[in-house]
């Protein structure tokens, strides 16, 4: 199993080479279309090359799609939490009973034996 994920992990690195390779070429990033950043008085970019950019992108990407699911299963994780409390409280009730049932099961033992 170790082999196929080292397999896995090299093919993906020599893809992401690749990729880098092939896009070196730099592109320059603006927040707003040149003629209005020029018009507000904030025009800079920024340039980098293109497989930062892709890069950044994915992991931007990956990093909102697992927040995005972090807080859309807050309510399954909560209510596991709650089922959980519920889950210890019943046994600690359910532990208590079968002690004082015990309790009173050898009393009623020793009445209705008295030899």
């Amino acid at each position: 199993m170790n082999f196929v994920r080292y397999l896995f992990l090299g093919i993906l690195a020599l893809v992401l080479l690749v990729l880098a390779l092939a896009n070196r070429g730099a592109v320059t990033l603006r927040l707003l279309p040149e003629d209005v950043g020029a018009y507000l008085g904030t025009g800079q970019g920024f340039t980098a090359p293109l497989f930062v950019v892709i890069f950044l992108a994915m992991a931007v990407g990956l990093l909102i799609g697992f927040v995005w699911e972090w807080l859309r299963e807050h309510k399954h994780r909560a209510a596991a939490r709650a089922e959980r409390t519920e889950r210890e409280r019943l046994q600690g009730e359910l532990t208590r009973n079968r002690a004082r049932r015990s309790d009173r099961d050898e009393v009623l033992a020793l009445l209705n034996d008295p030899s």
